[in-house]
């Protein structure tokens, strides 16, 4: 007999909102103590535990029978992995820092080694995370830096998935561990300038980074000072410093559009902090410095697709910037790196992207080159200011991780680094496309496509359509071992870059946010059609597969065209998008409204996001195979989104396919925090997949 599903008790809870009156059967599936159960599962109630073992039992059974496949899979791809893998050192005046994974273990080790003379070959263990794991269901690393003198070292960790880290501080010289513990922090930190103080993020009770610390070495943190609060929850607080190091960054920018910078002197980090410029609605802006000036990356003054500003030290409101790189439509500049002689700058133009060079001594300029038809590009901030060697990384779907050193005086390139496939890799038995769809406005969509050299293209194929669209994240047609696993096996794996991501300038995100929301569900489906049209796949072997606000994505799709797929894959996905958006005490709901619309306020905006959200558009009618996934600590996309949204579909949907909703009931947004306990869980979604679609024996 097969396993028979779970069945959530129906409790009626009905609100309303802007005149409508919804019922809400699974609202309780909320912890009214969610808060406290994000830092400790346990105190999870009874009966919404018992429902979520119920589903976590029935997903285990129906998932049964893969299990050998399961583990092949898994033996698969974790061959793809070098086990004692290392970055490439990265040097800092005496030292260089590097990071390197031992045979078998899970997490990473953090080390240096002293440069030059007879000691050159002496390594030290700044952070064994191995060790630090030991005893722990989960285990996860914020960040890690050393002090600018090199005497200390700070890491954080999480060991619950809840995102509330703990610092920690080391004597790297003796390896002693500090006895200070800073608690309740969003992982986040930066040294000043004295090799004695950090600066770090509280969160607050509604799990918001809101304030910054100033913490001394060897003091009581109950002693640290406050040294900025947000006040407005919609602005969440990030830290960073200059490429020069003279200058500590406190940032505060909500989702979309507005942004503010605050600056302290590194070298006196008991001072004041001083606003940059202060904000402005649509206005944002990076901070970094150079000389007796300071640059900006901004949107200011209509710069829709970002351009670089100049402004001296002592004058940094925006009446006194003057552009050093022009706004050009349709070339988004993403980021940029500063160098005592260069600044270099990450831009996108149609889809992909380009390094490009600028001598800050004569302006001159020259960008670096590549040739395939679809790849990911990325510059590798470093700790060295005076030099002229820029690091950066390149992959496509097909060519593995190559890191390269580029000189940028003498335009030579080096290459540092090429991730190794230990099981065998030949990118010639491989074809990488870029397609473009037209979607249901004219607008032309981008999809990179994968699949094996030989492949008929004859409609046949079934095919793993991956998606995101939000946020302005651009999905990179990069390389990722674990495809092969699908692709080797007859799959094509496509990604379709549709709006709501910046895949084609910043445009690109503001047609598909508010009330353009469901630009990005016509793109998608779009997308899927066109590789129906081309004979990358035919109708109804489409697996849609997307995470967090990618599930919202694959959530709405399927309500709106589900005839188009065979499988759906929705990991931690964001699905009860009304209930959500309007709950102001949820962490990222006020900073969402930007993204979203408020739908508190705004009656407009409540009618577009019931539209669309997943949850409240289930029907009775035909869906076809679905995993779906939880993690019970989860703050970003709470546990209950996914499980209510199971539930409803449970009830309403008159298909036999499986439906699997799997918590993890000791983690949170990630998933599981090991590297290879990761790949346990990509080895059950593809197990799913493949069973799916008829390949359970592939």
């Amino acid at each position: 007999m097969p396993p028979k599903p779970p069945i959530a008790e129906k409790r009626p809870t009905r609100t309303t909102r802007h005149g409508e009156s919804v019922d809400d059967d699974y609202a309780w599936l909320r912890a009214e103590n969610w808060q406290e159960v994000t830092r400790e599962p346990d105190k999870l109630g009874p009966d919404i535990r018992a429902y979520l073992d119920a589903e976590n039992d029935y997903c285990a059974a129906v998932m049964k029978p893969a299990k050998e496949l399961r583990a092949r899979l898994f033996a698969e791809m974790k061959g793809r992995i070098k086990e004692d893998e290392s970055s490439v050192p990265a040097p800092d005046g005496l030292y260089a820092y590097y990071v390197r994974y031992e045979t078998g273990k899970q997490h990473p080790v953090f080390c240096r080694r002293l440069l030059g003379g007879a000691a050159s070959s002496a390594e030290e263990v700044l952070l064994d995370g191995n060790v630090e794991a030991e005893g722990h269901s989960f285990f996860r690393i914020g960040a890690c830096r050393h002090a600018v003198d090199h005497k200390h070292y700070a890491y954080a960790v999480d060991l619950t998935g809840s995102e509330h880290y703990t610092i920690r501080f080391t004597h790297p010289g003796s390896g002693r561990l500090l006895d200070e513990r800073i608690q309740g922090t969003s992982g986040s930190l930066i040294w000043a300038g004295d090799g004695r103080t950090i600066f770090y993020t509280l969160l607050d009770e509604n799990l918001r980074p809101s304030k910054v610390m100033r913490h001394s070495i060897a003091s009581d943190p109950k002693d640290d000072t406050l040294v900025y609060e947000e006040a407005d929850p919609r602005f969440f607080v990030r830290l960073g410093v200059t490429e020069d190091r003279r200058f500590v960054l406190i940032s505060m920018a909500d989702h979309s559009d507005t942004s503010e910078v605050w600056v302290i002197d590194a070298h006196a980090p008991e001072g004041e902090p001083k606003v940059f410029s202060k904000r402005e609605s649509g206005v944002r802006y990076e901070v970094n410095s150079h000389g007796d000036r300071f640059l900006i990356l901004t949107n200011d003054a209509g710069a829709i697709d970002f351009k670089i500003a100049e402004c001296p030290l002592d004058a940094s409101d925006r009446e006194h910037w003057r552009d050093l790189v022009p706004h050009e439509e349709g070339r988004l500049i993403l980021d940029i790196l500063v160098f005592a002689g260069h600044l270099v700058r990450l831009e996108r133009v149609d889809g992909l992207p380009r390094i490009v060079v600028r001598d800050l001594g004569d302006g001159g300029e020259h960008d670096i080159a590549f040739d395939e038809e679809a790849y990911d590009l990325g510059i590798v901030p470093g700790y060295e200011y005076e030099t002229t060697l820029l690091r950066f990384d390149y992959s496509s779907m097909t060519t593995p991780r190559r890191v390269y050193d580029y000189d940028m005086a003498s335009r030579e390139r080096s290459l540092r680094k090429e991730q190794e496939v230990p099981s065998g890799h030949d990118p010639a038995d491989y074809v990488t496309r870029r397609l473009m769809a037209k979607s249901h406005d004219g607008e032309m969509v981008p999809i990179s496509v994968l699949h094996r050299k030989g492949l008929a293209l004859d409609g046949s194929a079934p095919l793993l359509l991956y998606g995101y669209g939000a946020y302005g994240y651009a999905m990179p047609a990069s390389f990722v071992t674990n495809r092969l696993s699908l692709v080797d096996r007859g799959f094509v794996y496509a990604i379709a870059h549709i709006r709501g991501g910046t895949d084609r300038g910043y445009r690109w995100y503001l047609d598909g946010k508010l009330a353009r929301k469901p630009n990005t569900f016509e793109d998608f489906i779009a997308a899927g059609r066109h590789l129906i049209g081309a004979g990358y796949t035919g109708e109804g072997r489409i697996t849609a597969h997307g995470g967090s606000a990618g599930g919202l994505l694959v959530g709405a799709v399927v309500n709106m065209a589900p005839e188009l797929f065979a499988a759906i894959v929705a990991e931690v996905p964001f699905v009860d998008v009304v209930n959500t958006i309007s709950d102001a005490d949820l962490p990222l709901t006020p900073p969402e409204w930007d993204e979203w619309g408020d739908p508190i306020k705004d009656a407009g905006a409540y009618r577009t996001i019931r539209s669309y959200s997943p949850y409240d558009n289930v029907e009775a009618k035909e869906y076809p195979a679905m995993m779906v996934t939880a993690g019970v600590s989860d703050p970003r996309v709470t546990y209950w989104e996914p499980a209510k949204w199971v539930a409803r579909l449970r009830a309403l949907k008159t298909d036999t396919n499986s439906l699997l909703l799997h918590t993890n009931m000791e983690a949170g947004h990630g998933g599981a925090s090991g590297r290879f306990d990761r790949l346990e869980e990509v080895a059950r979604a593809y197990a799913f997949v493949l069973m799916a679609n008829g390949k359970a024996d592939a």
